[in-house]
């Protein structure tokens, strides 16, 4: 079985340090007139970070839901990588553009499968 957790926690650190390379060494490369590339850096950082969060907790509590940790963790590289290679230089990637909605498909579809099949592996306790 792939290790999704490895894999959650090692996607959470480099969103961390991506994210600061977009805060503080490509902010510096970059014109006034980039703030989208920017944006979209950041943004590409962000998903990553919720999505290796995400990651973890269905490692933990659907741990044979494969199809939803699969998918978390296809859509992590297709849509984040796609989009911090386009923001980096978008003509030199250009053909990573249709790549970034079949990542965008591929977190939606972990939702999805997480919501199908999730099962906890731990019943919740009944609040009364």
């Amino acid at each position: 079985m792939p290790p999704f957790w490895t894999i959650g926690t090692l996607a959470g650190a480099s969103s961390i340090m991506l994210g600061a390379f977009g805060a503080h060494g490509l902010r510096a490369r970059l014109s006034g007139s980039d703030t989208t590339r920017l944006a979209n850096w950041n943004m590409a950082a962000q998903y990553q970070l919720v999505h290796s969060a995400v990651l973890m907790f269905t490692a933990v509590v659907a741990p044979r839901n494969r199809l939803a940790m699969g998918l978390f963790t296809g859509g992590m590289g297709l849509f984040c990588g796609s989009i911090y290679l386009l923001a980096l230089d978008a003509q030199r990637f250009k053909v990573l553009g249709p790549v970034t909605p079949v990542g965008g498909l591929c977190l939606i579809g972990g939702w999805v499968a997480l919501a199908a099949r999730g099962r906890p592996v731990f019943k919740f306790a009944k609040m009364r």
